[in-house]
């Protein structure tokens, strides 16, 4: 009994690990089969619409039916809010991350989304929704990584170097190998381009997150709200695809590496990947879901590396060393505020205790050591399965980026 007792206890440690390393294995398949998608001439355009209209499809019966008694009323206000959300997600930053991904390489462009952090943390400085207090190391740790993670980015962008060689490239990519050994890249202004749209999604993204941050406070019905936007912009895209692409065919779509593409995005990336990361966020946290953000840059490397003999250059390698540095301080910084916040609420807690002592509230002092102790005996009892767990709403990640 004892020893199913630590087994059970080690498998419910471990599925937090399990869920996130199978979830950065499924972001690293969507953005290698997007590429190919994009390679074959698919538009990036309406690779964003396919992908929205499928994934509110698959979000809105949950937010039908899980949210149905708690949906608050949409006013004007909000649904400005919603329109602006959509444009700076589905819009914005799908079609300038899949135009980026085009112009450069799966691996480059997951590199560059670890920027997000950072970004986001410069732009809650801005809008006053981060207190910054230089005297406090948590504080000096998000200021130094956040200027070494502009600077890989910016070392990314502007330096490319020796295309660093891979020992199974000679092997599996035979010819592909020869050519990139013996000639130089033609596409230099491309990549300069492509790493410009990149972080410009980025830059999209973070502020669709602060947006969110409001919006939520006000809207809260996560489902919901989730599946407005996606709806939201899956109408916006049409409209700027109609714009953008004038050719009918460009919508023909059969059972092909487009249909995989639009179908994985919309069931995997905006759907099942939102559900996973909400269980592990309800459980562990968002600093731990972000910082498995970097493993997705290596999985994407190797895959990209077997798939479509992709080149890797020294640059790139420099810059996502300093990204991941830059990434990881910080996280650290945010998960020091966290903890910093939980000791300032329990010792408000103590202070409204002794404070009830005082004025002689001996009853409602009984009440709280009862409730105290039935507490410690939940928590000392042996913990649900993993997927009973109530998920975090699948818009809440705000440290994470979806490709």
């Amino acid at each position: 009994m004892e020893g199913k007792s630590r087994l059970g206890n080690f498998v419910e440690k471990a599925k937090p690990y399990i869920c996130m390393i199978s979830l950065q294995f499924g972001y690293a398949g969507m953005n290698i089969i997007t590429k190919v998608s994009l390679n074959r001439g698919m538009s990036h355009y309406v690779l964003v619409v396919y992908r929205h209209a499928i994934a509110t499809v698959v979000i809105a019966p949950f937010a039908l039916i899980l949210e149905r008694n708690i949906r608050p009323k949409i006013t004007l206000s909000i649904f400005m809010q919603i329109f602006v959300l959509g444009l700076l997600g589905p819009v914005i930053d799908q079609n300038f991350y899949y135009a980026g991904l085009k112009f450069t390489s799966p691996t480059f462009s997951c590199a560059m989304s670890n920027m997000l952090p950072a970004m986001t943390f410069v732009m809650a400085v801005l809008c006053r929704m981060e207190i910054l207090d230089m005297k406090k190391i948590r504080c000096q740790a998000k200021v130094l990584g956040t200027a070494v993670t502009v600077a890989g980015a910016m070392l990314m962008t502007l330096y490319k170097g020796e295309v660093v060689e891979m020992f199974w490239s000679r092997y599996v990519h035979p010819k592909t190998y020869e050519a990139t050994t013996t000639t130089t890249a033609d596409a230099d202004k491309d990549w300069v381009k492509g790493s410009i749209l990149l972080i410009i999604a980025t830059f999209a993204w973070a502020s669709f997150f602060i947006l969110q941050n409001v919006t939520m406070r006000r809207y809260a019905a996560p489902y919901s709200l989730t599946c407005l936007v996606v709806f939201m912009g899956t109408l916006q895209s049409t409209v700027v695809t109609l714009v953008m692409e004038h050719k009918p065919n460009v919508w023909a779509i059969g059972f092909d590496m487009n249909l995989l593409a639009a179908a994985y995005a919309g069931i995997v990336t905006s759907s099942i990947a939102y559900y996973v990361q909400g269980l592990v966020m309800h459980k562990s946290g968002p600093v731990f879901v972000t910082a498995f953000s970097p493993l997705m840059m290596i999985i994407v490397a190797i895959m990209g590396s077997f798939i479509l003999a992709e080149k890797i250059y020294l640059g790139g390698i420099i810059g996502a060393i300093l990204i991941v540095m830059g990434l990881y301080s910080v996280l650290w910084g945010k998960y020091k505020e966290s903890k910093e916040a939980e000791e300032e609420a329990i010792i408000e807690a103590v202070k409204d205790v002794k404070n009830q002592m005082k004025m002689g509230g001996h009853e409602d002092l009984e009440a709280n050591d009862i409730e105290m102790q039935k507490n410690k005996e939940l928590a000392m009892a042996p913990k649900l399965a993993f997927n009973a767990s109530v998920p975090t709403p699948p818009m809440l990640a705000v440290e994470t980026r979806k490709p």
